[in-house]
């Protein structure tokens, strides 16, 4: 057993046997074998790499040996075994300190949001974008790499996520386009207005993160957990949306598995609810004009939920 595509077919199988989760990366025990492996051989995660009946060394199948043993037993997202994830076409750094990259929102950044995001240019000639609990900074470096027309500010309140968001920026060669800024949520933002405001923040309930399987706890909680229902940071960052985006801009927001409780709380919120070609889906988009219409009932519901 000494080629890569025997080592893909025995992690596999064990992976399968073990009944690990997937979805930090990939959805299954093949797709994360063919992850492992081709991180001990050094190859890229694009897709491009074909030669499977490469023989591995000796060291290469102790490699493949200790991070399957580990996958396993210490039931960790494969990203942090390796350090390294796939997002967006791009490859980043990540630590147990950030979330593994995941998010459909991918899609609408290699398309610059099209066709709603209209960029209205400063004197610099440039737009202005806010990626709100920014975390590793993927999402900050992949708007600043396949949207070049803007610069991103990347929020977030972990002095350590922003640490790894600075490698990667600096990794994708954006950091003259991005502005890391550590902050609770917009409290040190000053007076700036955006033309897109994107997050993909904490939405995951208590109760719902104490039923997750063991990959997701591996995970810092602060990144998943947002009060009792899932909805506190997402409610914040509505009611302040109205007040940091230009007249022509859009808010666009993941919420995930809490969606249908942020519609049942706000019955007269407009959202857009966003499909996605490569699946996913529970995030929504905002207009200025709509979420000003709609303050007034954020507004109240936050203020309902400091009574509670």
């Amino acid at each position: 057993m000494k080629t890569a595509a025997t080592w893909l077919g025995y992690c596999a199988e064990e992976m399968d046997r073990a009944g690990l989760y997937f979805g930090h990366g990939t959805d299954n025990a093949h797709d994360e074998a063919a992850w492992l492996v081709l991180h001990v051989l050094g190859a890229p995660l694009d897709g491009s790499f074909m030669d499977w009946d490469v023989l591995l060394t000796d060291d290469q199948q102790k490699s493949v040996k200790y991070l399957l043993k580990r996958r396993i037993v210490e039931r960790q997202p494969l990203a942090y075994l390796t350090g390294k994830a796939r997002f967006c076409g791009l490859d980043f750094v990540v630590t147990p300190d950030v979330l593994v990259p995941r998010s459909p929102l991918a899609e609408m950044i290699v398309t610059q949001f099209s066709p709603w995001l209209n960029v209205e240019p400063d004197s610099s000639g440039q737009g202005r974008v806010l990626d709100m609990c920014t975390g590793g900074g993927c999402i900050a470096a992949a708007m600043a790499v396949h949207m070049p027309g803007v610069v991103v500010d990347a929020v977030d309140i972990s002095c350590a996520a922003l640490e790894i968001a600075s490698s990667n920026i600096k990794q994708h060669n954006v950091s003259e386009r991005c502005e890391l800024i550590q902050s609770d949520l917009f409290s040190s933002l000053g007076e700036v207005k955006y033309d897109l405001i994107v997050s993909n923040p904490p939405y995951v309930s208590a109760a719902v993160f104490a039923q997750l399987p063991a990959e997701y706890h591996a995970e810092p909680p602060v990144g998943l957990i947002s009060g009792k229902d899932g909805l506190e940071i997402v409610l914040k960052i509505l009611d302040a949306s109205p007040f940091r985006l230009k007249q022509q801009g859009i808010l666009v927001v993941e919420v995930g598995e809490s969606a249908q409780s942020l519609i049942d709380l706000l019955p007269t919120v407009p959202f857009l609810w966003l499909d996605f070609h490569h699946g996913g889906d529970g995030i929504f988009l905002l207009e200025y004009d709509q979420l000003t219409a709609c303050h007034e009932d954020v507004r109240t519901v936050l203020e309902q939920r400091k009574d509670v």
